[in-house]
């Protein structure tokens, strides 16, 4: 086992392990401890009472944060061409629809989302072995098939995001950088827990938010009372 370092050491001697600490005293704290020398992604986790295997508890969705995640989104939009100019005055980094179509079979995955219209989700069946497991696959659900291609894209660059409970039944998902204000990372923060709230399912039993924890990309996890995030 690896030894820490004394910095390190003192780092996590600041966070107590056995405490559940207030929303606004963990997002100051996570700021205070995080070791990396670059704007790490702050990454809340949120374990559900949910069954993941049963269809009506397998919780995903979207949420848009007040402040963003922080990460400017690469995004392709897939569309017919009477859809291009649209996908491109709203922001898109990529738009086409075949070309992509074979990269992507290449091994080209140099992106975020993938927005794409109904009528070509078909074509996709080809890449989905690909774009599954990378979360890149567009799913109703998420947003991410639509006719409205500019509005979608516009949604993403504004800071929406998508989330997936995994098997576990734990929701991951990034409310901001470091550099964030400890406000910001609070509204996000909040802003996530009541989206997962809104959407508890009618047919979970027992306590629904089991427990939360924040931490940034090099930073040990800080348990957060769940009461707070209000």
């Amino acid at each position: 086992m690896a030894k820490l370092s004394k910095k390190r050491k003192a780092i996590e001697g600041k966070v107590d392990s056995s405490k559940f600490y207030a929303l606004r005293d963990a997002v100051s704290l996570v700021k205070e401890v995080n070791t990396a020398k670059f704007d790490a992604s702050v990454d809340l986790h949120v374990n559900l009472g949910v069954d993941p295997r049963k269809a009506d508890q397998a919780i995903r969705g979207t949420v848009s944060l007040p402040h963003g995640t922080g990460k400017v989104k690469r995004v392709l939009v897939l569309c017919t061409p009477d859809k291009e100019a649209e996908a491109k005055a709203a922001g898109a980094d990529y738009v086409g629809l075949d070309e992509y179509i074979t990269k992507i079979s290449q091994g080209w995955t140099d992106i975020d989302v993938i927005i794409a219209m109904p009528s070509v989700m078909a074509k996709l069946g080809q890449i989905g072995r690909i774009l599954g497991p990378r979360g890149l696959m567009p799913n109703p659900k998420s947003g991410t098939v639509t006719l409205n291609v500019g509005d979608a894209v516009n949604e993403v660059k504004a800071g929406k995001i998508s989330f997936r409970v995994d098997k576990y039944g734990i929701i991951h998902s990034p409310i901001g950088r470091v550099s964030f204000s400890p406000e910001k990372l609070a509204e996000n923060a909040i802003e996530l827990v009541s989206t997962l709230e809104r959407m508890k399912p009618s047919t979970a039993k027992g306590t629904y938010l089991k427990s939360i924890s924040l931490a940034s990309t090099m930073s040990p996890g800080i348990a957060i009372d769940t009461k707070t995030i209000k």
